[in-house]
């Protein structure tokens, strides 16, 4: 799997108050929801990092919300892992087959502006439409390396708790476009389907919502909900510090393009980050 390393350095100013904010946001990224694999590292290692992230408030939002990034990877030879971006699990290969098994967590909605630190999105856009209670998720993953520079994979999050959130699968491709000693940038390309569950929760509207919100009833069905463009560069400030930049794009499409609480059909995402490999 591709590793995202990070390191994070908590401010001066940090008082007990927002560290009781924090740390539960800490414990639940161990869990969160994990990218598409692109490589698998070789061998023990332990990567500490942190920077920033920029994304919409909530899918289909026309505001955007930056968010402390922080993130911890330790992956062992034998292939498990305990990751902020893959979840806990484990993951090998077969030849050019590569498969994964992981429990990780798919953060909530809430229908109101949450802080930077939240792992939760949210947005004051949605008031009456109640909040979508975070998963804990079962995600399997298998990737097939068809030449040095296409990757093919697949990638299903299946709910453990919160069933009636739905399940989601992710299928891309991945290509190294350049690579060097000290620098390597990698394109990736996601199209997202989600059952009639997740359609509804995270792009529908019920009968109640409408009451309470305002916008039209809405019933959301299953299909392909969105694309997504990701590039990622990483430049080696030494063999073990990295700064990782990532710039994505992601279309809404079908139901989910269509639905009353989508103000905005396409979004830019964006990343910087430090990073220190042990």
């Amino acid at each position: 799997m591709r590793n995202i390393e990070l390191r994070h350095k908590f401010p001066p100013s940090l008082s007990g108050r927002n560290l009781k904010k924090i740390v539960p946001g800490i414990i639940l990224a161990l869990l969160a929801t994990p990218t598409l694999a692109a490589e698998q590292q070789q061998g023990n290692a332990l990567t500490l990092g942190g920077g920033v992230d920029v994304a919409p408030r909530y899918s289909g939002s026309d505001k955007s919300r930056a968010t402390t990034a922080l993130v911890l990877d330790y992956s062992m030879a034998n292939g498990f892992f305990i990751s902020s971006t893959r979840g806990i699990g484990y993951g090998n290969n077969i030849g050019k087959l590569d498969y994964s098994a992981a429990l990780s967590y798919r953060a909530g909605r809430k229908d109101r502006n949450v802080d930077s630190d939240s792992v939760s999105y949210g947005s004051d856009e949605l008031r009456g439409m109640g909040d979508v209670k975070g998963s804990a998720i079962g995600v399997h993953g298998l990737g097939y390396r068809v030449t040095d520079w296409l990757n093919v994979q697949l990638q299903a999050e299946v709910p453990i708790s919160e069933r009636s959130n739905g399940t989601a699968l992710h299928f891309g491709i991945t290509s190294p476009l350049y690579t060097s000693p000290k620098n390597s940038v990698t394109l990736a390309l996601t199209g997202s389907w989600g059952t009639s569950q997740y359609m509804q929760t995270y792009y529908g509207v019920s009968a109640s919502q409408s009451a309470a919100s305002g916008f039209a009833q809405y019933d959301a069905r299953s299909g392909i909900y969105a694309y997504n463009m990701n590039i990622d560069w990483t430049y080696k400030l030494t063999p073990d510090w990295s700064v990782v930049t990532a710039a994505g794009y992601t279309q809404l499409t079908g139901d989910a393009r269509n639905s009353p609480i989508v103000q905005r059909k396409s979004s830019p995402t964006g990343s910087l980050k430090v990073t220190y490999r042990f």
